[in-house]
């Protein structure tokens, strides 16, 4: 099966630190895929330029078959509204905007059909048990904040979904719930899952654990 992602001998130093050494991933289609680390480690390092946010790294980089150094900004801009999804560790989300606006504020920069994009995003959010009008500050607690911020990072259909510790803010019951649905549209949309994880329970379920340490990936049986 041809990989989704495919990273060969990443680097990325901050002045004198070398934060990834010369790291090699493939990332295939539908998997679920946990990365685990101390503190410090890199790991949300590694998630920035899987996604193509930090372009200031050695090595390279190729999505869906096509190499991200060769590519012009508004062709990597487009390249990551079709492959990638991103539910960020501090949400990102717009206080002033509804659980549904916010959500579909992805189709509106990529040109989708609104309507569209209204129906599948009140879907999401349906499922994932918010109400489609609540706002960030005034109704919605940080764990449902988490899951508007999932159901945004699945709003353009992407080949890969990027999460900084999705369930960070879930206690453990809220935290299964979330997973379990996660499966289900992996399952239907075949999406691949990258995730930086600590919970062990949600780690079970990945296929495989790939641990951050000294700057390379090492599979974790």
């Amino acid at each position: 099966m041809d990989s989704i992602i495919r990273a060969r001998d990443i680097q990325r130093e901050f002045g004198d630190i070398r934060v990834l050494e010369g790291l090699d991933l493939d990332v295939r289609p539908g998997e679920f895929l946990a990365i685990v680390g101390r503190s410090g480690a890199g790991k949300s390092t590694l998630l920035a330029i899987l996604g193509t946010h930090d372009l200031d790294h050695g090595g390279r980089l190729e999505i869906s078959g096509r190499d991200t150094a060769l590519l012009s900004p508004p062709e990597l801009a487009a390249l990551r509204r079709e492959y990638l999804g991103f539910v960020f560790q501090d949400f990102h989300l717009l206080p002033e905007l509804t659980a549904l606006e916010n959500v579909i504020l992805p189709a509106v920069f990529s040109g989708r059909d609104l309507g569209t994009a209204r129906t599948q995003a009140a879907e999401v959010l349906s499922r994932l048990s918010i109400r489609a009008d609540e706002t960030p500050t005034t109704l919605l607690s940080r764990g449902e904040r988490q899951r508007v911020a999932m159901a945004r990072g699945l709003a353009n259909g992407p080949s890969v979904l990027m999460a900084d510790e999705p369930s960070a803010s879930l206690d453990a019951e809220s935290e299964q719930t979330l997973f379990n649905l996660l499966d289900d549209l992996r399952r239907e949309q075949g999406f691949a899952l990258i995730a930086v994880i600590h919970s062990r329970a949600v780690l079970e379920r990945a296929d495989r654990v790939l641990e951050l340490r000294d700057g390379i990936l090492h599979e974790v049986d």
